[in-house]
This record gives structure tokens, sequence and C-alpha cells, in this order.
């Protein structure tokens, strides 16, 4: 090998080899005989293409590419960071406030995980599932979740280019919006039907659950017979706060378990002093519920607390943690992952509604459907139960001895 591709080699590789020697995330003792192996093969590739390569090779380019897929062969959460996006990461306090109101990941192209309300992608019809096969005429192929979310924020009332593809769509749908500071509210209520209480959770934040027992306790005066509580398109935020959220309706139970790396399981149980509310409950589900909106509904549903009424969750349920390199590149790598209460997996399975609700999918650029299926048919279930059970009480009035 000649000097210089050696030279890159150690260099992008000795950090590597460090975090496996201290037990990092690589792998373990028994499996570094099968790491040091393929290095080998690694260093013949890199010698093989210095040498015989038609033209010649950036090698920086090659190696920083052949870091990226080592990480895409994990999930679509983990991924190698560039220095300079490892200093983005850090310095969240200078972070522009234009956004779409979409999130993301990286899943081949960028792939659309769930819309906010009233956000400039869901006024277009945006939808979980789109693929953004490109940003301001720049190809998402390659990019990482970090740098496509930086490619979508931007100042306010700036104008971004996307190029969209949708189901089994060939031709891509181009269109302009225009970025937006989002300001819509985390958590909201109503009366529907005149006794079924109706809460709307948008994003899981910090405070979500202190902010949820209060609607609750407020909505509870109100005589109601049953809760609504609707965390569609509602994606990120705070996992542990998804599940404070749900421990407010349940006074027993394992709620969850946590497997973290070495494969080591750790169960969540519920606490009875959390516990608020029996009322009965239904939840309404989509594609984009997704992070803390998904073990918020498992834990629900595992301990039938609740009924779900909508489509599957979209099953990304991982914790993930930057690892700094030495040369000021990092690792973004999924350290831990829920399961449901059943031992049955939830990451990149998601979990199936009770009541399933096909909704049309719509061409880009059609306008959506105006009324909302999943609501609709989750007051019908309601209706047809509350009649069932009228039905019983009035057969068992009938049959009682006078």
């Amino acid at each position: 090998m000649r000097k210089k591709p050696r030279l890159i080699f150690l260099l992008f590789t000795i950090p590597i080899i460090a975090f496996t020697l201290i037990g990092g995330f690589l792998g373990h003792v028994s499996a570094r005989e099968d790491i040091y192996r393929h290095l080998r093969i690694f260093e013949d590739v890199v010698s093989l293409i210095a040498d015989n390569y038609v033209q010649q090779t950036d090698l920086d380019k090659v190696m920083t590419g052949a870091l990226q897929g080592l990480t895409n062969g994990l999930d679509s959460d983990s991924t190698y960071l560039s220095p300079d996006i490892v200093k983005t990461i850090e310095q969240t306090s200078n972070k522009v406030t234009g956004q779409l109101g979409i999130e993301v990941v990286s899943q081949y192209y960028a792939q659309i995980v769930a819309v906010r309300d009233n956000s400039p992608a869901d006024e277009a019809g945006l939808m979980p599932g789109d693929y953004l096969r490109a940003i301001n005429d720049e190809t998402t192929r390659r990019l990482s979740t970090f740098e496509i979310k930086e490619r979508l924020h931007g100042q306010p009332e700036s104008i971004v280019r996307l190029s969209l593809l949708r189901g089994n769509t060939s031709e891509p749908y181009d269109i302009e919006l225009v970025r937006k500071n989002i300001s819509t509210p985390e958590l909201s209520s109503e009366i529907l039907d005149g006794d079924i209480g109706y809460l709307r959770i948008e994003h899981i934040t910090e405070e979500i659950a202190t902010d949820l027992e209060k609607q609750v306790m407020t909505l509870e005066k109100q005589n109601l017979r049953h809760l609504i509580i609707d965390v569609r398109n509602c994606a990120g935020g705070s996992l542990s706060e998804g599940i404070a959220a749900a421990n407010l309706f349940l006074d027993a139970g394992t709620m969850l378990y946590r497997i973290e790396e070495g494969k080591e399981q750790f169960p969540i149980e519920a606490n009875s002093d959390k516990f608020i509310t029996t009322l009965p409950m239904t939840l309404l589900t989509n594609y984009g519920t997704a992070d803390a909106a998904e073990l918020f509904v498992s834990s629900l549903l595992s301990n039938e607390r609740a009924q779900s009424v909508g489509q599957r969750t979209a099953g990304r349920v991982s914790l993930q943690k930057l690892v700094k390199l030495p040369d000021g590149s990092g690792l973004w790598l999924s350290w831990a992952r829920y399961i449901k209460a059943s031992e049955q997996p939830l990451h990149r399975v998601g979990v199936e509604p009770t009541v399933d609700v096909e909704v049309p999918v719509v061409e880009l650029g059609e306008p959506s459907p105006l009324n909302d299926l999943i609501l609709e048919q989750a007051l019908e279930t309601l209706q047809t139960e509350t009649n069932v059970l009228e039905d019983r009480r009035v057969a068992q009035l009938v049959r009682a001895p006078r």
C-alpha cells in the first residue's frame, strides 16, 4: 500500500479500534477477531482502490463514504457524522426557527415520519410516508437525518423547494413551501357529543404529563363517559415523558421493557401514585404516531387500558447518543430501544390498532378529504358500544323478578 492510503486508513480506523478495545459500541471481546479480520480486508480494499482505480481518487471522500456505510448497516437512526455536523449538533442555541413542520428520517431518500398540524407541510397536503427526493434540487440520497433537517430549516419566510414521491408514483411532484415559526399548542381539549372528552397531543414535551393531568382533571368535572386521546402525527419528543403520560392512566402493571447495549432488559412498571382516572379511553393513531407517542400507546394497549382506532404506528422507539471521535467527527448510535410489555418487538414493527381504518391515499397535489375518517370511526364505535350496553341494561330490567 502506498504511504498516503495507509496513513488515511490508520487515521480513520484507529479511533474505531480504540472504541472496540474499551468495550465500545462496535463489538464485544468475543467478536474482536472478526472485527480485525474485516479491518484487514478493508485495508486491502483501500489499497486496491488507490492503486488500480481508473482515475486519481479522493481517499478522504472514499473513507468518509466507507464510515457512513458502516452505520448504514445498523438502522436509520444511526449514522457517521462529519466534524461540521457534530459542531452543529452541539451549537443548538444557534438554530434558526423557520420550519416546514415535518419529522424526517433517512430511509434511502429522506422520508417523512410525521406532519405537524397547521404547518406549511400540513397545508400543502404532505403525509407520513412521503419521500423527499430532493431539497432545493439537491438529492437526499446520501444525506444523514441531521443534514436533511439542516436543509429543511432556515430563516422564517424563506422558500424551500421539495421534490416529493408518494406511494408507487415514479414521477416526482415538485412544490415550494415557505418556512414558518410554528407555534401551535402542544396539547388542546374539547367536549364532543356532550359527554366525550377529546384531547389532542401534538408533541410530547418535557411538561406534557403535568399538562395532561391538569386537562384530564378539568374534563372530568364535565361528567364525561369517555376520553379520546389523539396522538396522530405526534413524533419526536421525550420518550420518558411519553411513559410518564401513560402512567397517568395505569395504576399497576408492566408498561414496557427497555433493552440497552449488551442486551440487558429492564422492566418499566406503572407507579400507582401517578394514577389519576378510571375513565374508559380510545386512542387515535396513524403512521405518524412515533417515538414517545408510541410508548404512550403501547403501554395503554398492552395493559388493556384503552382501545385504539386508526392505523399502525411508525415503529420508531430507540434512543441515540453522540460518541465523539478524536478528529472531531462522531458516531450517532442507537444504544437502547423499547419492546412491548408482552416482550414482543415494537421498534420497526409499531402498534396495530384495535379498530383499523383504511384512509384513502390521495395523489400529491390533490386536496385532502375534509372529513376525518378515523375520528368518525372512533365516535361510531363508541356509539355502537353504548347502544349494546343500553340494550343489555334494558334486557336485564325486563328479566328482573317483579
